[in-house]
C-alpha cells in the first residue's frame, strides 16, 4: 500500500520509527518530512503536502503526527477529499476507518508511545470501510456540505 507521512518536531521519533517500520512491512512510503529535526518547524509544511498526496492518489493512506495530533486532523481535513481521524488507540483508528472511511490518521507523539503507534498505524493501514449504508450516508451528507454547502435535510419527525 502506498502511505503518505508527514509531522513536525514533536513527533519526530514516533515518524521516524513509522516510516521505518511500514517501509520493513513492504508498503510504498512517501515521507513529506520533516527530514531533519527542527524545534521551530510548522507541522503544516509536512501535513499539508501528506494529505494533499492522498486526495491525489485514490490508492493511499496518510499518516500525520504532531505534539497532540489535532492541529494535524484540523490541517489535514482542510484537504478536500480528506477525512482524517485523530486516533490515540488501535481501536480508534479502526473505527475511522470502518466507520468514517477516513483515508488519513492523526497521531499525537507527546501522547504516544512507539509501540502503540505503530499498532494504531498497523490496524489504520489493515482496516477497511465497512461500507454499510449508515455510514455511507452520513459521508455522503458531508461530502455535499464539502463541495457545495448543502446542508443535510433536517428530521421530520
Amino acid at each position: 500500500m502506498r502511505v503518505h507521512v508527514g509531522g513536525d518536531h514533536a513527533a519526530w521519533e514516533l515518524h521516524q520509527a513509522i516510516v521505518a517500520h511500514l517501509t520493513q512491512a513492504g508498503h510504498e512510503v512517501t515521507d513529506h518530512g520533516p527530514h531533519v529535526l527542527d524545534p521551530e518547524d510548522d507541522y503544516p509544511v509536512a501535513v499539508l503536502r501528506a494529505a494533499e498526496a492522498v486526495a491525489a492518489d485514490p490508492g493511499s493512506l496518510g499518516v500525520v503526527l504532531g505534539g497532540s495530533g489535532n492541529g494535524e486532523q484540523i490541517a489535514a481535513n482542510k484537504v478536500r477529499g480528506v477525512r482524517a481521524a485523530l486516533a490515540w488507540t488501535p481501536e480508534l483508528a479502526q473505527l475511522g476507518r470502518e466507520h468514517n472511511d477516513a483515508r488519513v490518521v492523526a497521531i499525537g507523539g507527546r501522547f504516544t508511545a512507539v509501540e502503540e503507534g505503530l499498532a494504531i498505524v498497523d490496524t489504520f493501514l489493515a482496516t477497511p470501510f465497512s461500507g454499510v449504508e449508515r455510514h455511507a450516508r452520513r459521508l455522503a451528507m458531508v461530502t455535499a456540505y464539502e463541495q457545495d454547502g448543502t446542508l443535510p435535510p433536517e428530521p421530520t419527525t
